[in-house]
């Protein structure tokens, strides 16, 4: 027999989306990823949840998140899909070669951000180095960080840091940047704000946390090093939807299209949190639309007289 709803992706999308269906009796089933718990588990401190006003640890937040949804009567699956079958329904989800069959699928699997791929820069995640300026940015007050980026994302980063830092040095391999005009000008008028043209970054410095970094020359291949006390990359975020190649609607950088509310092209597959939302990426709003996605799909199963 399938299960009511199947849940992938266990990031506060997921969790909550879980929380809301297990509160309906649909009894959800929640393939967890391999990355259980999302962008937070990456995450040191969460200050900006509402609720928690001492603030809490991204995986302790993820953690309770979990058991709520667990006591609601949401079942946990460990493993990543692989692969979907949308086109006729039940719907059919191939998790570690087994198949599991659900009646209506939410998919919460989340956008990871990119990231230079440096030892040094993996070994310092959470401890200085970031790829969200709006989660992390209250760290550091006074304090001089460096943006890697061109875009749009990374004058807008480095204009939201400027609140805190004290000044904000704007990495970029080449000699032009590719933001908006309005968002570049924006960044060359702001005083806190500096640039690095034709400058990769090859090693972040420090032990416990970041102390500077290594610069290398795009032009010449010279090599320099320069003081920084947090670095942030802003150099785009890729959506989890490789899994879904053809099996869903999405734009031409994998987000998720959405028919309104939360419904995928698919009668009957919803979506929630950042594999559609490319602008917000915070938890409260990946939370929201996880909410959402499960009352849409509850309303959608009622319908079709599957309901709790």
């Amino acid at each position: 027999m399938a299960n009511k709803v199947a849940i992938i992706g266990s990031g506060p999308a997921g969790l909550t989306a879980a929380l809301y269906a297990g509160r309906a009796n649909l009894e959800p089933i929640v393939i967890e990823g391999l990355a259980a718990g999302g962008q937070l588990m990456l995450t040191t401190d969460v200050e900006n949840y509402p609720g928690f006003p001492k603030g809490l640890l991204g995986p302790d937040m993820m953690a309770l998140f979990r058991e709520q949804a667990v006591r609601f009567g949401a079942q946990m699956v460990s493993g990543d899909v692989e692969r979907v079958d949308f086109t006729k329904r039940p719907f059919t989800l191939w998790v570690d070669d087994k198949a599991v069959e659900a009646d209506a699928v939410i998919v919460a699997t989340g956008a990871s951000a990119m990231w230079l791929g440096l030892p040094s820069e993996t070994r310092l995640r959470g401890h200085g180095v970031s790829a969200c300026a709006t989660c992390d940015g209250f760290f550091f007050k006074d304090k001089a960080v460096a943006v890697v980026g061109g875009g749009d994302t990374a004058m807008e980063e480095s204009n939201f840091l400027t609140k805190f830092a004290s000044e904000v040095v704007i990495i970029h391999r080449r000699d032009k940047l590719r933001a908006s005009k309005i968002m570049q000008e924006r960044a060359r008028r702001n005083p806190k704000i500096s640039f690095r043209w034709n400058r990769v970054v090859t090693e972040v410095l420090g032990k416990e946390t970041v102390e500077g970094l290594r610069l290398k020359d795009t032009t010449n291949g010279k090599e320099e090093t320069m003081e920084a006390q947090g670095l942030f990359l802003a150099i785009g975020h890729k959506p989890n939807t490789d899994f879904l190649r053809g099996a869903l609607e999405m734009d031409e950088h994998g987000y998720i299209k959405i028919h309104g509310n939360t419904l995928s092209s698919v009668e009957g597959v919803f979506v929630a949190g950042d594999v559609f939302d490319r602008r917000y990426r915070q938890a409260v709003t990946a939370a929201g639309s996880g909410c959402q996605a499960a009352i849409d799909a509850e309303r959608w199963l009622e319908e079709q007289g599957h309901g709790g």
